[in-house]
């Protein structure tokens, strides 16, 4: 039977109730700490006299995605969608063109599995349904390729007060911007200046509430099974069209989150992203002192109740200084306590899985990971003898980075590569797991049926992707690409279909882009030949002669654009030079500088673009954003954007 109250989740950031008090202040901030201490010794009472709930398992998901316009554009409508949609199970989340729900617990029997996947598709449904009135649709998706460093601007935060409180706490803690730095076969190496790098990503979350005395085991097991499930799910390999991580949301969120400071000399600081850093022992407690020590208090709460005092009395304690700790905290799982008909209980977040590609694979994938928890909890007991926690770790990392073609080295330190240890060890486990938790036999065929499917055609989202894009003509930009491909994982994915059975995209698929709606920066070079204002006269004559162009823009030492030079204007300098007029010194580029250069911003509608283009009879355009250059357009990407509206 369906749970009839749901999981009292952490009181973090979203929690509407007390985001109206969550503050900074140092005095609070103090005084919230004392509180946080008082919580962890309350909880320790409640381990020590056995009041965990111990006789019931739930199980809860919650549900990020994208909100995109009619072009799969980001949408930052979530504010207008809540108030259509009027239910509490949706909520905000950081960007306005994201959104989350929370699914209603569900008991871990029956079909429990077959009721989740229902229940996603009757909230989506929903969701969609509203949001069809805004012009806008959903995307079950990791990160969005459409998304552009443009829509991370912080008028796009949702306006809430525990956005803003969390903003403000990062930015006190850093020396500087957060910066993002991955390389996958592409690099990505950008800075941004808040919190709103975070909103790149989209999970599916799931809980797993666990008794007491199995929580040490079961929670190790799902440090050791993080790598092989993530693997399997990813569906993340693009940002700002750049081919990065097959989970690269993995790499995004630590990064985004990251206030640690460089020094001068070698030492060892966690980030509030992670993993961990060893296997537990005792309890549920070793993590949160463990974060306690490592990590600062950034924000509070004022007039707490004791919640020492409170167990004493009889009362179950609510632990909020604990949980919005927990939640300023971000292990990829994560211990979570909660309350449920005035009972207290732990549970275990799962905040490895992308969201995405369907309903159907998001089932799957929770069905493998709640297998799996329980098969090896089965068959193998304590875990932690038989493998090194960082060989654990390690192959967390390369499932993030290589997805289904990662190498990874399991028990008895046999190397077996991902799709050989999920296809010949791993799903056996996790249908006996679920087995012995008494599961639907059709349901458990079923969705791991869809994780065999999927590894055994390598094929999940994160290589349908990949292939997509490198099966697209190369007559497309970077972002042609992204959008054809987004367009088309669209249209696979609001069927249910899962990925692993989804078609290869066209090498000349294309839809109507709607072009002179699109800015500068969708069809603009990024790889960018440029000359230093020093630079000698030959250096640009030979650079156009090899690269088959006829312009390069010149910057100074700060990257700022300060002119542009053509072929015509080396042509008419070497005349000069060979008659004698000039001499050779007196040749550097800056030499070839004539007037003012015309430049566009990146945010310059297309249509703006072509227009300065046409009335100053340019061959190019230089792009800029703050003075610096960022890219060019070039004649040829307008006629391209042309001809691909014409064929569509």
């Amino acid at each position: 039977m369906r749970e009839a109250c749901r999981f009292r989740e952490n009181v973090h950031i979203q929690d509407h109730d007390m985001s109206g008090h969550i503050t900074t202040d140092p005095d609070v901030l103090r005084s919230f700490t004392k509180k946080l201490l008082r919580d962890l010794d309350a909880l320790g009472v409640l381990l020590e006299q056995r009041l965990i709930e111990e006789d019931k398992t739930r199980i809860g998901t919650e549900q990020e995605l994208f909100l995109v316009d009619q072009h799969l554009q980001p949408y930052p409508c979530n504010i207008e969608l809540l108030e259509k949609i009027k239910t509490k199970r949706f909520t905000t989340e950081l960007a306005r063109f994201n959104l989350e729900i929370n699914l209603d617990p569900l008991f871990f029997e029956t079909n429990c599995l077959s009721r989740l996947h229902n229940d996603l598709n009757e909230n989506l449904q929903q969701a969609a349904s509203h949001a069809q009135e805004l012009e806008c649709r959903l995307m079950l998706i990791g990160s969005l390729p459409t998304l552009r460093k443009s829509d991370l601007d912080i008028k796009n935060i949702t306006p809430a007060l525990r956005y803003k409180v969390l903003n403000e706490a990062l930015g006190k803690l850093r020396s500087e911007q957060p910066e993002l730095n991955i390389k996958g076969t592409d690099e990505l190496h950008i800075k941004h200046d808040s919190v709103m790098l975070e909103a790149c990503n989209a999970s599916f979350q799931i809980h797993f509430q666990v008794k007491q005395h199995d929580f040490v085991n079961l929670y190790n097991i799902a440090q050791l099974v993080a790598g092989p499930t993530l693997a399997a799910a990813a569906n993340s390999p693009f940002l700002f069209g750049r081919r990065l991580w097959h989970e690269t949301r993995i790499a995004v969120f630590q990064q985004s989150i990251d206030i640690r400071k460089p020094g001068t000399y070698v030492n060892h600081q966690e980030p509030r992203v992670g993993f961990g850093t060893k296997w537990i022992r005792d309890s549920v407690l070793d993590i949160y002192r463990e974060d306690l020590s490592r990590f600062r208090v950034i924000m509070g709460l004022p007039d707490l109740p004791d919640s020492l005092d409170q167990v004493r009395n009889g009362e179950t304690p609510s632990l909020k200084a604990l949980q919005l700790f927990n939640s300023t905290v971000y292990r990829w799982n994560r211990p979570c306590y909660g309350i449920t008909d005035n009972k207290p209980h732990i549970r275990i977040e799962n905040r490895v899985l992308p969201s995405g590609p369907t309903p159907a694979d998001e089932t799957a994938n929770a069905a493998f990971w709640f297998g799996l928890i329980n098969g090896i909890a089965i068959k193998y007991g304590d875990i932690t003898g038989m493998i090194e926690f960082d060989e654990v770790r390690a192959n967390f990392v390369a499932a993030a980075r290589r997805g289904l073609l990662a190498q990874f080295k399991w028990f008895d330190g046999k190397y077996l590569s991902a799709q050989h240890l999920i296809l010949d060890n791993l799903i056996s486990l996790a249908e006996e797991g679920l087995q012995a938790s008494k599961l639907n036999e059709a349901d458990i065929r079923t969705y791991l049926g869809i994780i065999e499917t999927r590894v055994r055609n390598s094929r999940n989202g994160a290589l349908w992707q990949l292939e997509s894009w490198n099966n697209l003509s190369t007559k497309y930009n970077e972002f042609e690409k992204s959008l054809y491909m987004t367009q088309a994982y669209h249209e696979n994915h609001v069927n249910d279909t899962p990925v692993g059975e989804w078609p290869g995209i066209k090498p000349h698929f294309v839809k109507s882009t709607k072009s002179f709606k699109m800015k500068i920066e969708q069809i603009m070079s990024r790889d960018v030949f440029s000359l230093h204002e020093d630079d000698v006269i030959d250096l640009a004559a030979n650079i156009m002669e090899w690269r088959k162009i006829t312009s390069i823009p010149v910057i100074n030492s700060k990257g700022e654009l300060t002119g542009l030079i053509t072929y015509r204007y080396v042509i008419e300098l070497l005349n000069k030079l060979s008659r004698g007029i000039l001499s050779e010194q007196e040749l550097p580029v800056k030499a070839l500088i004539k007037g003012t250069v015309i430049s566009v911003e990146q945010e310059t509608l297309i249509k703006d673009g072509l227009e300065l283009m046409i009335e100053n009879d340019l061959i190019c355009l230089p792009v800029v954003h703050d003075h610096k250059l960022v890219g060019i357009v070039t004649r040829s990407d307008f006629l391209r954007v042309l001809s691909n509206l014409i064929d569509s």
